[in-house]
Protein backbone atom coordinates (compact mmCIF):
# COMPACT_ATOMS: atom_id res chain seq x y z
CA UNK A 1 0.00 0.00 0.00
CA UNK A 2 1.23 3.36 -1.26
CA UNK A 3 2.37 6.13 1.98
CA UNK A 4 2.96 8.64 -0.19
CA UNK A 5 0.77 12.08 0.74
CA UNK A 6 -2.02 13.27 -1.38
CA UNK A 7 -1.13 17.02 -2.80
CA UNK A 8 -3.65 18.53 -0.46
CA UNK A 9 -2.46 16.51 2.38
CA UNK A 10 1.45 17.49 1.19
CA UNK A 11 0.51 21.27 1.12
CA UNK A 12 -0.90 21.09 4.50
CA UNK A 13 1.97 20.03 6.60
CA UNK A 14 3.44 22.89 8.77
CA UNK A 15 6.97 22.76 7.17
CA UNK A 16 5.64 23.03 3.52
CA UNK A 17 3.71 26.02 4.47
CA UNK A 18 6.25 27.58 6.30
CA UNK A 19 8.65 27.13 2.94
CA UNK A 20 5.80 29.17 0.85
CA UNK A 21 5.92 32.15 3.96
CA UNK A 22 9.35 32.68 3.42
CA UNK A 23 8.69 33.20 -0.26
CA UNK A 24 5.56 34.75 -0.25
CA UNK A 25 4.99 36.36 3.23
CA UNK A 26 1.47 36.97 3.52
CA UNK A 27 0.35 36.12 0.60
CA UNK A 28 1.63 32.74 1.05
CA UNK A 29 -2.34 31.31 2.71
CA UNK A 30 -3.43 32.55 -0.86
CA UNK A 31 -1.33 31.42 -2.98
CA UNK A 32 -1.27 27.95 -1.71
CA UNK A 33 -5.20 28.25 -1.62
CA UNK A 34 -5.43 29.37 -5.33
CA UNK A 35 -2.67 26.49 -6.10
CA UNK A 36 -5.49 23.68 -4.49
CA UNK A 37 -8.08 25.39 -6.00
CA UNK A 38 -6.41 24.80 -9.65
CA UNK A 39 -5.81 21.33 -8.72
CA UNK A 40 -9.02 20.04 -7.86
CA UNK A 41 -10.67 21.77 -10.76
CA UNK A 42 -8.41 19.16 -12.66
CA UNK A 43 -9.22 16.10 -12.33
CA UNK A 44 -5.21 14.69 -14.44
CA UNK A 45 -3.58 16.97 -11.55
CA UNK A 46 -5.16 15.99 -9.16
CA UNK A 47 -3.55 12.30 -9.81
CA UNK A 48 -0.24 13.62 -10.78
CA UNK A 49 3.01 13.43 -8.35
CA UNK A 50 2.26 15.39 -5.67
CA UNK A 51 6.12 15.86 -5.30
CA UNK A 52 6.05 17.32 -9.42
CA UNK A 53 3.01 19.50 -8.11
CA UNK A 54 4.75 20.94 -5.32
CA UNK A 55 7.93 22.06 -7.30
CA UNK A 56 5.87 23.62 -9.95
CA UNK A 57 4.18 25.81 -7.50
CA UNK A 58 7.30 26.36 -5.53
CA UNK A 59 8.90 27.79 -8.35
CA UNK A 60 5.95 29.98 -9.22
CA UNK A 61 6.42 31.31 -5.50
CA UNK A 62 10.25 31.94 -6.36
CA UNK A 63 9.09 33.81 -9.80
CA UNK A 64 6.45 35.46 -7.77
CA UNK A 65 3.95 34.39 -10.42
CA UNK A 66 0.07 33.44 -9.17
CA UNK A 67 -1.22 30.70 -10.50
CA UNK A 68 -4.36 31.74 -11.94
CA UNK A 69 -5.82 30.44 -15.18
CA UNK A 70 -7.34 34.14 -15.20
CA UNK A 71 -4.00 36.13 -15.23
CA UNK A 72 -2.21 33.57 -17.24
CA UNK A 73 1.55 34.32 -16.15
CA UNK A 74 2.17 30.63 -15.03
CA UNK A 75 0.28 26.94 -15.21
CA UNK A 76 0.28 23.63 -13.36
CA UNK A 77 0.27 21.62 -16.27
CA UNK A 78 -0.81 17.68 -15.78
CA UNK A 79 1.37 15.78 -18.35
CA UNK A 80 1.76 11.24 -17.81
CA UNK A 81 1.28 11.60 -14.44
CA UNK A 82 3.49 14.25 -13.27
CA UNK A 83 3.26 18.01 -12.91
CA UNK A 84 4.83 20.22 -15.38
CA UNK A 85 5.55 24.10 -14.47
CA UNK A 86 4.72 26.20 -17.72
CA UNK A 87 5.53 30.09 -17.99
CA UNK A 88 2.84 32.18 -19.87
CA UNK A 89 3.41 34.91 -22.46
CA UNK A 90 2.09 37.44 -19.62
CA UNK A 91 4.73 36.05 -17.21
CA UNK A 92 7.45 36.69 -19.05
CA UNK A 93 6.74 39.94 -19.88
CA UNK A 94 6.05 40.46 -16.22
CA UNK A 95 9.64 39.05 -15.37
CA UNK A 96 11.19 41.64 -18.03
CA UNK A 97 9.28 44.83 -16.81
CA UNK A 98 10.84 43.93 -13.08
CA UNK A 99 14.13 44.12 -14.36
CA UNK A 100 13.90 47.74 -14.95
CA UNK A 101 15.92 47.50 -18.40
CA UNK A 102 12.37 47.30 -20.63
CA UNK A 103 10.83 50.39 -21.53
CA UNK A 104 8.24 48.59 -24.02
CA UNK A 105 7.72 44.91 -24.83
CA UNK A 106 5.17 42.79 -26.48
CA UNK A 107 3.78 40.13 -27.73
CA UNK A 108 0.62 40.09 -31.13
CA UNK A 109 -1.15 37.98 -32.80
CA UNK A 110 -1.48 39.12 -36.89
CA UNK A 111 -4.40 38.81 -38.77
CA UNK A 112 -4.84 38.24 -42.63
CA UNK A 113 -5.97 41.60 -42.86
CA UNK A 114 -3.04 43.50 -40.79
CA UNK A 115 -0.19 41.38 -42.66
CA UNK A 116 1.46 42.54 -46.15
CA UNK A 117 4.46 41.15 -45.35
CA UNK A 118 7.96 40.40 -43.59
CA UNK A 119 11.70 41.21 -44.51
CA UNK A 120 13.93 38.88 -43.25
CA UNK A 121 16.81 40.30 -43.85
CA UNK A 122 15.73 43.52 -42.22
CA UNK A 123 13.36 42.08 -40.14
CA UNK A 124 10.89 44.67 -41.31
CA UNK A 125 6.97 43.80 -40.63
CA UNK A 126 4.51 45.50 -42.86
CA UNK A 127 1.40 45.28 -40.89
CA UNK A 128 -1.12 47.56 -40.20
CA UNK A 129 -1.83 47.13 -36.33
CA UNK A 130 -4.63 50.30 -36.51
CA UNK A 131 -6.84 48.08 -38.02
CA UNK A 132 -9.13 45.37 -35.94
CA UNK A 133 -7.51 42.01 -37.08
CA UNK A 134 -10.35 40.05 -39.06
CA UNK A 135 -10.09 36.42 -40.76
CA UNK A 136 -7.51 34.17 -39.79
CA UNK A 137 -4.06 34.75 -37.88
CA UNK A 138 -1.37 34.61 -40.10
CA UNK A 139 1.52 34.87 -37.81
CA UNK A 140 2.98 36.66 -34.26
CA UNK A 141 5.35 39.52 -33.43
CA UNK A 142 7.46 40.11 -30.76
CA UNK A 143 8.95 43.22 -29.84
CA UNK A 144 11.20 45.19 -27.35
CA UNK A 145 12.52 48.39 -26.63
CA UNK A 146 15.16 48.80 -24.24
CA UNK A 147 15.68 51.78 -22.26
CA UNK A 148 19.18 52.36 -23.76
CA UNK A 149 17.02 52.38 -27.20
CA UNK A 150 17.91 48.60 -28.41
CA UNK A 151 14.96 48.10 -29.98
CA UNK A 152 14.35 43.92 -31.53
CA UNK A 153 11.20 42.93 -33.80
CA UNK A 154 11.04 39.47 -34.84
CA UNK A 155 7.88 37.61 -36.21
CA UNK A 156 6.94 33.81 -37.13
CA UNK A 157 4.35 33.06 -39.27
CA UNK A 158 1.73 29.94 -38.05
CA UNK A 159 3.33 27.73 -39.76
CA UNK A 160 6.86 28.01 -38.35
CA UNK A 161 5.03 28.12 -35.02
CA UNK A 162 3.11 25.00 -35.88
CA UNK A 163 6.44 23.17 -37.32
CA UNK A 164 8.50 24.27 -34.40
CA UNK A 165 5.78 22.67 -31.84
CA UNK A 166 5.40 19.43 -33.66
CA UNK A 167 9.71 19.42 -33.40
CA UNK A 168 9.95 19.96 -29.58
CA UNK A 169 6.37 18.55 -27.95
CA UNK A 170 5.64 15.51 -28.07
CA UNK A 171 2.12 16.21 -26.85
CA UNK A 172 1.16 18.07 -30.07
CA UNK A 173 -1.56 17.14 -32.03
CA UNK A 174 -3.04 15.18 -28.81
CA UNK A 175 -6.18 15.85 -26.84
CA UNK A 176 -4.28 16.88 -23.66
CA UNK A 177 -1.57 19.01 -25.29
CA UNK A 178 -2.41 23.23 -24.98
CA UNK A 179 -1.22 22.96 -28.73
CA UNK A 180 -5.39 21.43 -29.29
CA UNK A 181 -6.79 24.05 -28.13
CA UNK A 182 -7.66 26.93 -30.36
CA UNK A 183 -7.09 29.65 -27.73
CA UNK A 184 -3.89 28.00 -26.40
CA UNK A 185 -2.47 27.35 -29.60
CA UNK A 186 -2.59 31.28 -29.95
CA UNK A 187 -1.63 32.00 -26.48
CA UNK A 188 1.39 29.23 -26.64
CA UNK A 189 2.34 30.41 -29.69
CA UNK A 190 3.13 34.33 -28.65
CA UNK A 191 5.30 32.26 -25.85
CA UNK A 192 7.13 30.71 -28.26
CA UNK A 193 7.63 33.75 -30.27
CA UNK A 194 8.45 35.84 -27.04
CA UNK A 195 10.67 33.25 -25.18
CA UNK A 196 13.05 33.08 -28.11
CA UNK A 197 13.41 36.64 -28.80
CA UNK A 198 14.04 37.32 -24.87
CA UNK A 199 16.57 34.66 -24.92
CA UNK A 200 18.67 35.30 -28.30
CA UNK A 201 18.35 39.00 -27.52
CA UNK A 202 16.94 40.62 -24.46
CA UNK A 203 18.43 41.11 -21.03
CA UNK A 204 17.92 38.10 -18.48
CA UNK A 205 18.16 38.83 -15.27
CA UNK A 206 18.63 35.70 -12.86
CA UNK A 207 15.18 35.24 -12.01
CA UNK A 208 14.07 35.23 -16.10
CA UNK A 209 16.79 32.54 -16.46
CA UNK A 210 15.29 30.79 -13.78
CA UNK A 211 11.67 30.87 -15.70
CA UNK A 212 13.40 29.81 -18.85
CA UNK A 213 15.18 26.88 -17.74
CA UNK A 214 12.10 25.87 -15.34
CA UNK A 215 9.47 26.31 -18.33
CA UNK A 216 7.82 23.04 -19.56
CA UNK A 217 10.03 21.57 -16.84
CA UNK A 218 9.06 18.23 -14.23
CA UNK A 219 11.02 18.99 -10.84
CA UNK A 220 10.98 15.74 -8.91
CA UNK A 221 13.69 17.64 -6.68
CA UNK A 222 13.57 21.48 -6.82
CA UNK A 223 15.71 22.34 -9.50
CA UNK A 224 16.19 18.98 -11.18
CA UNK A 225 14.60 20.14 -14.36
CA UNK A 226 13.59 17.54 -16.98
CA UNK A 227 11.74 17.83 -20.06
CA UNK A 228 9.84 14.95 -20.59
CA UNK A 229 7.75 16.51 -23.74
CA UNK A 230 10.38 17.71 -25.39
CA UNK A 231 14.10 15.88 -23.69
CA UNK A 232 15.15 19.50 -23.70
CA UNK A 233 14.48 22.81 -23.16
CA UNK A 234 12.75 24.82 -26.32
CA UNK A 235 15.16 27.41 -27.41
CA UNK A 236 16.39 27.86 -23.83
CA UNK A 237 19.81 25.96 -22.86
CA UNK A 238 22.91 26.94 -20.56
CA UNK A 239 24.35 28.08 -23.52
CA UNK A 240 21.35 31.07 -23.60
CA UNK A 241 22.99 30.83 -19.69
CA UNK A 242 26.21 31.51 -20.35
CA UNK A 243 25.90 34.14 -23.62
CA UNK A 244 24.13 36.63 -21.44
CA UNK A 245 26.23 36.19 -18.80
CA UNK A 246 29.27 36.67 -21.68
CA UNK A 247 27.59 39.82 -22.87
CA UNK A 248 27.49 41.31 -18.95
CA UNK A 249 30.97 40.68 -18.53
CA UNK A 250 31.82 42.38 -22.03
CA UNK A 251 29.74 45.41 -20.90
CA UNK A 252 32.27 45.45 -17.66
CA UNK A 253 35.54 44.94 -19.17
CA UNK A 254 33.95 48.17 -22.22
CA UNK A 255 33.44 50.43 -19.10
CA UNK A 256 35.76 53.59 -20.13
CA UNK A 257 34.80 55.67 -17.06
CA UNK A 258 33.58 54.75 -13.90
CA UNK A 259 30.85 56.04 -14.45
CA UNK A 260 29.63 53.76 -17.08
CA UNK A 261 30.81 50.92 -14.83
CA UNK A 262 28.63 52.07 -12.43
CA UNK A 263 25.86 51.99 -15.04
CA UNK A 264 26.85 48.54 -15.74
CA UNK A 265 26.39 47.90 -12.23
CA UNK A 266 23.01 49.55 -11.46
CA UNK A 267 21.78 47.30 -14.80
CA UNK A 268 22.21 43.91 -12.94
CA UNK A 269 20.01 42.55 -10.17
CA UNK A 270 21.35 41.24 -6.51
CA UNK A 271 22.51 37.81 -8.05
CA UNK A 272 24.27 39.10 -11.15
CA UNK A 273 26.13 41.96 -9.01
CA UNK A 274 27.25 39.09 -6.46
CA UNK A 275 28.53 37.12 -9.83
CA UNK A 276 30.29 39.85 -10.75
CA UNK A 277 31.46 41.27 -8.04
CA UNK A 278 34.90 40.09 -8.50
CA UNK A 279 34.88 41.43 -12.14
CA UNK A 280 33.33 44.91 -11.32
CA UNK A 281 36.26 45.45 -8.84
CA UNK A 282 38.95 44.51 -11.07
CA UNK A 283 38.12 47.06 -13.69
CA UNK A 284 37.02 49.49 -11.07
CA UNK A 285 40.86 49.58 -9.92
CA UNK A 286 42.08 49.65 -13.60
CA UNK A 287 39.92 52.58 -14.28
CA UNK A 288 41.34 54.06 -11.02
CA UNK A 289 44.93 53.29 -12.23
CA UNK A 290 44.52 54.39 -15.52
CA UNK A 291 42.74 58.09 -13.86
CA UNK A 292 46.50 58.21 -11.62
CA UNK A 293 48.27 57.90 -14.90
CA UNK A 294 46.89 60.61 -17.28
Amino acid sequence: MSTQLSTKDLFGQKSIQERFEKLLGKKAPGFISSVLQVINGNKLLKNADPNTVLNAAATAAILNLEINPNLGFAWIVPYKGQAQFQMGWKGFVQLALRTGQYKRINVTEVYENQFTSFNRLTEELNANFDVVGTGEIVGYASYFMLNNGMEKMTYWSKEEVTNHAQKYSKAYGKSHSPWSDKDQFHAMAKKTVLKNMISKWGIMSIEMQRAQLADQSVQQNEGNYQYIDNGHTIDVTQESINEENARIKEFINKAETIQDLKDVQDSLDREQITLFDQDLKNRETELLQNQTTE
